[in-house]
């Protein structure tokens, strides 16, 4: 619990707005994607066909279900910064998965290089936080 919290005073002591920008960016990106999955349902069930080779059970389904709302809700909390790490371990066993189903199906060499980069600023945004031009920063202060 200290480290977290001592990880946090560093972060909100060095804070810069394009990496605030960035978190922001990271939420837009992940909220359409939410947009796209939702409108586009046979596309994500393309995506998802090589788990259903190996699934008995319907996985599949709940992962249909699961991805475009977490993507839109956590797309909006990480715009905000409002529970930034949460929303983003919300988003990691997806990305995860993205990365994993590129090699068990057929290579979508795009949509490794956008999972594998998202990924990286998931992890990012994990140990440094929402930063100071937050709604996590600013429920802080009003304490």
């Amino acid at each position: 619990m200290n480290n977290v919290k001592s990880l946090n005073k560093w972060a909100n002591a060095h804070t810069y707005l394009p990496v605030d920008i960035l978190r922001m960016a990271l939420g837009v990106f992940l909220f359409m994607k939410g947009v796209y999955f939702f409108s586009n349902t046979q596309y994500l069930v393309d995506l998802l066909s090589p788990i259903d080779k190996f699934d008995k059970f319907g996985g599949g389904m709940f992962l249909i279900h699961y991805i475009a709302p977490a993507h839109l809700i956590g797309g909006i909390l990480i715009f905000f910064g409002l529970l930034t790490r949460w929303a983003i371990t919300g988003q990691l066993p997806i990305l995860i998965s993205a990365i994993i189903i590129n090699f068990m199906g057929q290579m979508h060499h795009q949509n490794l290089l956008l999972a594998i980069l998202t990924l990286t600023v998931c992890v990012g945004f994990l140990i440094y936080g929402s930063g100071k031009n937050s709604a996590d920063y600013y429920f802080k202060m009003q304490q």
